[in-house]
């Protein structure tokens, strides 16, 4: 056990709700098939050690089982209660619970929150009492948890009606009881066992970030899966990422309603783009989760990481007994961001030797020839991985698990495989019968049917893995935060921001049109004009720019139609006269900018900016604050990178220059928390040395 493995104090108090050494199961019934009987029937299958006492007062047996009235008439200290009654019987069982000294309740009882605004006061009420009385709630409304270690089954999930899982390595935390359950089902017919399971329900008191949090520092646990609907603690959902992280545990999150649009947006870009999905989405990412976008890929990536190697890495080798698959598998690596390194020319000689037909030198087609021979199949695999580091190998064998000959043929030389490169990821495809698939895992290797099913989950492995063997940066120090303004324009805004490390073109104010045409010529030609307002947002859509002025009296001129045109498009706006600016000629328009997200707090983005910035929407997300090495790989996974990297013969952009930018932003955000709604510099021009902004907009909250 690391220094980590013991769950923090936020986190405290379920020891007695994964652990109890005595529960007590209240409305227990006598039908081993209905809600109230089946955890009964579970830890009487399971040969549970922890005894689980029926409670109900009308009975003298539960399933065979002395029956007792009440919690407090049970003859040993209960840890546990599970609440398997009607809403209207619930508060008198607890407050009986609670004179006994128990320490948690897991409450199967629906009818609250989830039942309208009664149901919901009720709730309230119940969990002030419990948390009075020093104990937790799982629930109302939960399926409840399991611990397959202790033999405990405190659940009615109708996945457990398969058998009792065995003990297994891989916690699963669920919002949903009947997603939890179905993800527990398809876990386990892959092949992977469960070490604890919890499905949250209503989460009044004990949440999904508290579960996570528990499981991270579980010696028992060593791989995390989560499905979410919603985040209700931001903060605790990070902590429990970073303890997994320290601990070196992968975590894959499923999280429903990925396309929900943010319900709070910002009078800004970065706000309108920092939808409740894609701050998830980048908040997650940063601590270091996987985010799967389907059940079939969490389950696969699960059933990867549960065979204990992530690949060091994300070099891939593909051998394979058709052409075909090999093309598919490379599209698939692409995309996926994996890279096929070939092996030497050395080594596909000698493979030729034996295979004069093979092609490639990876993918390697050893073709049809090896079907008949699957010993020269595993030499030319041996040649390849001979000459060449690979993170992960993915062996297509076609029909070869259909029948008994080619498993027992290719054993030897796949267990020498897994023995020779115990740090390699190794799996292999084929269709394949159940007993065949065991064999083949049997040898160290993973069984897929779909090769680019095998390559995204290499590929969320490989991450998971870069993501572990990382150092966790050290926090950010953090600038003092200044008193903000309720009201700011763009030269405030700019003002403000170059005071935290942002670079901006030259902007001076100009009262009148002469005033304005000495600036210019101070600043020198060409200039841009815009009106000063706090009032006015979007200054072109009133007139107010004028751009790529050459001279003293086409600035005039200019200055003299801004103001009549922005008081007559806004004339209860407040016009403290006319910026006279810098005009920044070519470089890369990009955008940078913050929004206060109600659950994670302050994030920082990055994008292609200028008149790009909404119509593309090509930017990335991340929690403030952040280090100059994670500001650059924002600005690399950029779509638009390449334009920023000299695509055409262009020269290149300082992306070095934006990094810095991205991180005083970020810093400025953080440090101001939440008396910052956001803030945006659009565009932030991009040059081959340095990088200035040119429109600034800070947005205090309000």
């Amino acid at each position: 056990m690391t220094a980590h493995d013991t769950p923090t104090r936020e986190a405290g108090g379920l020891d007695a709700m994964f652990k109890p050494r005595a529960i007590a199961l209240v409305g227990a019934s006598d039908d081993p098939y209905k809600i109230g009987g089946r955890p009964l029937r579970y830890m009487a299958e399971a040969g549970s050690a922890v005894t689980l006492y029926p409670v109900n007062p009308t009975r003298e047996t539960v399933q065979g089982a002395k029956a007792y009235p009440s919690v407090s008439a049970i003859p040993e200290q209960v840890d546990q209660v599970i609440l398997a009654v009607p809403a209207s019987r619930v508060e008198a069982a607890v407050e009986d619970g609670l004179a006994a000294g128990v320490k948690s309740f897991v409450m199967f009882s629906a009818g609250f929150a989830e039942a309208g605004e009664a149901g919901a006061a009720a709730q309230a009420a119940l969990v002030a009492r419990i948390r009075a009385g020093g104990a937790r709630l799982l629930g109302p409304n939960a399926m409840g948890l399991f611990n397959t270690n202790d033999r405990i089954f405190a659940t009615f999930s109708s996945a457990l009606d398969r058998g009792i899982p065995e003990i297994g390595r891989v916690g699963v935390v669920s919002q949903s009881g009947a997603v939890g359950s179905y993800i527990q089902n398809l876990i386990l017919t892959r092949g992977v066992n469960i070490s604890k399971f919890v499905a949250t329900g209503n989460e009044a008191d004990v949440e999904a970030s508290e579960c996570l949090e528990w499981m991270a520092g579980d010696p028992e646990t060593d791989v995390l899966v989560v499905y979410l609907e919603t985040c209700r603690n931001g903060p605790g959902l990070m902590r429990a990422l970073e303890v997994a992280r320290a601990n070196g545990k992968p975590v894959i999150v499923l999280k429903a309603g990925r396309t929900e649009a943010g319900q709070h947006v910002a009078a800004s870009h970065t706000g309108a783009m920092a939808g409740s999905a894609a701050v998830f989405d980048a908040a997650l990412t940063a601590a270091g989760a996987h985010l799967c976008r389907s059940l079939a890929e969490l389950v696969e990536l699960t059933y990867t990481c549960a065979n204990g190697v992530l690949p060091k890495g994300r070099n891939l080798a593909i051998i394979t007994v058709s052409g075909g698959i090999g093309v598919m598998s490379t599209d698939a690596a692409i995309e996926q961001g994996m890279a096929l390194p070939p092996m030497s020319d050395a080594a596909f000689d000698t493979i030729r030797e034996s295979l004069p037909l093979a092609v490639g030198l990876n993918p390697l087609d050893t073709t049809a020839a090896t079907i008949g021979d699957r010993t020269i199949f595993m030499g030319a695999v041996e040649q390849m991985l001979a000459s060449q580091s690979y993170g992960s190998v993915m062996l297509f064998v076609g029909n070869a698990g259909l029948n008994p000959r080619d498993p027992k043929i290719m054993a030897e030389g796949l267990t020498k495989l897994t023995r020779e490169y115990p740090e390699t990821l190794f799996a292999i495809c084929t269709q394949s019968t159940p007993e065949n698939a065991k064999a083949f895992e049997a040898t160290g290797f993973l069984v897929f049917e779909n090769p680019e099913s095998c390559v995204a989950a290499f590929s969320g492995a490989a991450r998971l893995g870069e993501v572990l063997r990382a150092p966790v940066p050290a926090p950010a120090a953090l600038p003092a935060p200044v008193a903000l303004p309720e009201r700011l324009d763009e030269v405030s805004s700019a003002g403000l921001l170059a005071g935290a490390g942002l670079r901006f073109a030259r902007s001076e104010t100009a009262g009148s049109a002469e005033e304005a045409a000495r600036l210019a010529g101070e600043i020198g030609y060409p200039v841009v004009l815009k009106v000063r307002s706090p009032d006015i947002a979007h200054k072109s859509e009133v007139g107010g720019v004028k751009v790529g002025l050459a001279d003293a009296e086409a600035v005039r001129e200019g200055f003299d139609a801004i103001m009549a045109s922005a008081r007559a498009a806004a004339p209860e706006a407040e016009i403290l006269g006319v910026s006279v600016n810098q005009m920044v000629a070519g470089g890369v328009q990009c955008i940078l900018g913050t929004h206060r997200d109600a659950t994670f707090g302050p994030m920082v983005m990055v994008g292609l900016g200028g008149i790009y910035t909404e119509v593309l929407k090509d930017t990335v997300m991340r929690p403030a604050p952040v280090a100059r090495d994670e500001a650059l790989e924002m600005i690399r996974s950029l779509k638009g990178f390449a334009l920023l990297d000299g695509a055409r013969g262009a020269e290149k952009a300082d992306i070095g220059a934006l990094a810095e930018n991205i991180v005083a932003l970020s810093a400025f955000a953080a440090a101001q928390g939440a008396a910052l709604e956001g803030a945006e510099i659009n565009p932030m021009i991009v040059l081959p040395d340095g990088c200035i902004g040119v429109d600034a907009l800070v947005i205090p909250a309000r």
